[in-house]
């Protein structure tokens, strides 16, 4: 299992690193994998999240693990993460998922405004 070090943003060439992997290898996922998209800086750096990274780790074990083919890791990786959303009905989907954005940011704004009682 791999320790993911505890940081907001990672750089491809860490990731890649981390993964074992070349940074091509990384690229060519982002292309191939919708889920797999890390956020651009203004010099146009990818910055991957830890959300990232860990997709990135369940894509090199669909592939190199469990000798999946593109498509098939694809199906594989979509079908993972629609089973592991926090919500079952369909028709709630998109409003019980801004209703959980909302309750974290409001969690994080209050956070942010109080800092000496999150440190619990």
């Amino acid at each position: 299992m791999i320790e993911i070090p505890d940081k907001l943003y990672y750089k491809i060439g860490e990731v890649a690193a981390l993964l074992e992997l070349k940074t091509h290898v990384l690229r060519y996922w982002e292309t191939e994998f919708s889920e797999l998209c890390p956020v651009k800086s203004r010099s146009k750096q990818r910055l991957y999240r830890r959300k990232d990274v860990e997709t990135a780790l369940l894509i090199k074990d669909l592939l190199y693990q469990q000798g999946f083919t593109i498509a098939g890791a694809k199906k594989q990786l979509q079908s993972e993460l629609q089973a592991s959303l926090p919500f079952d009905a369909p028709e709630q989907t998109a409003e019980h998922l801004l209703k959980v954005i909302k309750a974290d940011l409001l969690r994080i704004r209050k956070r942010l405004a109080n800092p000496a009682s999150s440190e619990e």
